[in-house]
This record gives structure tokens, C-alpha cells and sequence, in this order.
């Protein structure tokens, strides 16, 4: 079945001033939706109509089919990024998240320092991760559309360094987004709520299509 491009979890004038409801306009509007159009225009010819999402990334991935793949793990990581964010941020990082946090960077500024730098310092286009592979959470960028739903690694958060995703609100300020994005709109609620390995899942099911995990 066609995918369809997942609503917003909040208002778009609700992330502003730190992202505005015009990045949004287009972040959301034009990139998301066109990737999600692309998928939609291929599934008939590559035998993947009643494929999930994730069969799809895997497809394309196996096949070597870079069309089908990025667009593909576009949609994903949009749709994860989405439920990344809430007005103003959530509650802090807690239970088992924040003793990770604690065990594995030394806290949680250790941990937003080391992201906001992979993320700010990614070259080209990109996102910047925390993951847990294993027991162990880990921060790391991956290039253009490469997500760790195909690497063997539970996505907990993530950071969008396409121009797209800043160019308005910052220009060339990439840096100055990733700081306002860390530091005022991370649902901290969602990323704790990853540890069990069903973030995948989450993001899949904003689209029309059965969720589907990855071991």
C-alpha cells in the first residue's frame, strides 16, 4: 500500500523561535512529502506494494538500489526526527536513559556536548545519532540518507544536518541550529522510551504500513 506523509506531533508554530513554522513549511511540507511520493512511484515497479517500510529500506539496500534507498530512509529518519522534538523540550533525561547517560558519558552535558560536535562537525549532508548498540549508548553521524535502522543499532535520537533542516531560521549557521534544537526541543520522553528497541516500530507506524522491526 502507499505511505503517506505522517503529521506532525505538535503545531507548526510551536517550535518557534528555535525552528520556525516556514522551515517547517518546507522541511516537512516539500522535502518529507517528496521523498514519501518518490517511494510511492517505485513500489508497483519494484513488487514492494504491500512491503513495510522497512522492507523497503532493506530492499533497496540489498539491491544496491540508491534511488529507492534513500528516498526510502528519508522518510524514516523525517518521521523519527519528528517524534524527536516537543515544544520546549519534555522532562529531562530519567530512569534508565539517565543512568546510561550517566555510565556511559559521565552526564548528560558530556552527552549533548558530544552530539551537538558529531553533529555540527558532520561534513555534507547528514544526521547526527544516539544509538545504543549493544548496552552501550554511542554517538555517531552517518551520511546523507544512511539510518542505523539498517546497521544493527536501536535509534534513540536524532538531529537533522541537511541544509533543509536549518537554512531559513540559521543560514550557514549549523552549529547555532544543532545548540537551540538540544538545548530547548528534545522530547526527552520519546528518546528514553526508544531503550526497548521498538523505535523503529514508532516511527513506522506514522505510515500505512505494518510496523516492522529490525533484529
Amino acid at each position: 500500500m502507499p505511505f503517506t506523509l505522517p503529521d506532525l506531533p505538535f503545531a507548526k508554530e510551536a517550535l518557534a523561535p528555535h525552528m520556525s513554522a516556514e522551515t517547517l513549511d518546507f522541511h516537512h511540507g516539500k522535502h518529507h512529502k517528496a521523498y514519501v511520493d518518490k517511494v510511492n512511484s517505485m513500489l508497483a515497479e519494484k513488487g514492494l506494494e504491500q512491503a513495510s517500510l522497512i522492507e523497503v529500506i532493506k530492499d533497496g539496500k540489498e539491491k544496491r538500489d540508491k534511488k529507492l534507498f534513500n528516498n526510502a530512509a528519508q522518510i524514516w529518519n523525517h518521521s523519527f526526527f519528528w517524534q524527536c522534538l516537543a515544544p520546549e523540550g519534555s522532562t529531562r533525561p530519567s530512569g534508565k536513559l539517565r543512568e546510561l547517560i550517566n555510565d556511559d558519558f559521565g552526564g548528560e552535558q558530556a552527552l549533548l556536548d558530544q552530539l551537538a560536535k558529531a553533529s555540527a562537525e558532520h561534513f555534507g549532508s547528514g544526521w547526527g545519532w544516539l544509538v545504543l548498540n549493544g548496552n552501550k549508548l554511542e554517538v555517531t553521524s552517518l551520511h546523507d540518507a544512511d539510518t542505523p535502522a539498517v546497521h544493527g543499532l536501536t535509534p534513540l535520537l536524532t538531529i537533522d544536518v541537511w541544509e533543509h533542516a536549518y537554512y531559513i531560521d540559521y543560514r550557514n549557521e549549523r552549529p547555532k541550529f544543532v545548540k537551540s534544537v538540544l538545548e530547548n526541543l528534545i522530547n526527552w520522553d520519546f528518546v528514553g522510551q526508544n531503550l526497548d528497541g521498538k523505535g523503529i516500530e514508532r516511527a513506522d507506524q506514522s505510515q500505512n504500513a505494518k510496523a516492522d522491526i529490525i533484529a
